[in-house]
């Protein structure tokens, strides 16, 4: 998955990685920058880019998308798809989920699962998370376990990440769209504390 990843990047392997959440942040050109001049650029689910001419916050660039079959679709999603990789991540499938993709699926367009036995499983066991349970981290934490885990000597910086610094809130508000309400499965505290141990460690910077 690695060399998949990497030849998405401009330059194998990624030096940097902007994992770029979904939340909303204030307008920054010096933010929009670093995530834009990151090898490796990767959004989620319902993900905003910053309009031409409009001011800088999350920068314009998208190389790899991570979603989930429950994602709501942004104009932004599937817009230049052909020029990006999709990696599905499945965590329902270890509980309940069925492999039907939505009907609104582009129908020529591919994806690449994210493997549960290698990626989510080890990180609800990071979390503490009981295997008999159906909860699991969200799918901003579980991009930056990837990425991380995938390009260990790679500098991450995350952004648009709001459990970070309010793991309480029980609706997630979305740079494009309505708000969604924060599911069962997640537990929003551990992964706050799971993110910011990565934060003192340097395996994660992030960019607020």
């Amino acid at each position: 998955m690695a060399a998949l990843l990497a030849a998405y990047a401009r330059h194998d392997p990624p030096r940097s990685i902007a994992v770029v959440g979904n939340a909303p942040v204030a307008p920054d050109a010096e933010r929009a920058a670093a995530v834009d001049g990151c090898d490796l650029v990767v959004r989620m689910t319902t993900f905003a880019l910053d309009a031409p001419g409009g001011p800088p916050a999350l920068g314009r660039r998208a190389d790899v998308v991570v979603l989930h079959r429950g994602v709501v679709a942004s104009p932004h999603l599937f817009a230049d798809y052909t020029s990006r990789l999709y990696l599905l991540v499945e965590p329902g499938r270890l509980h309940w989920e069925t492999d039907r993709l939505p009907e609104w699926w582009p129908q020529d367009l591919g994806f690449q699962p994210v493997p549960n036995r290698e990626f989510t499983v080890e990180l609800n066991r990071l979390l503490g998370y009981d295997p008999g349970v159906a909860e699991w981290a969200t799918t901003g934490t579980l991009t930056a376990f990837l990425v991380s885990e995938l390009f260990p000597a790679a500098r991450v910086l995350m952004t648009g990440m709001s459990i970070i610094d309010r793991p309480q809130q029980t609706t997630f508000e979305h740079a494009w769209g309505e708000s969604v309400r924060v599911t069962a499965e997640h537990r929003l505290d551990a992964e706050s504390a799971l993110l910011r141990s990565w934060m003192s460690t340097g395996r994660i910077e992030v960019l607020r």
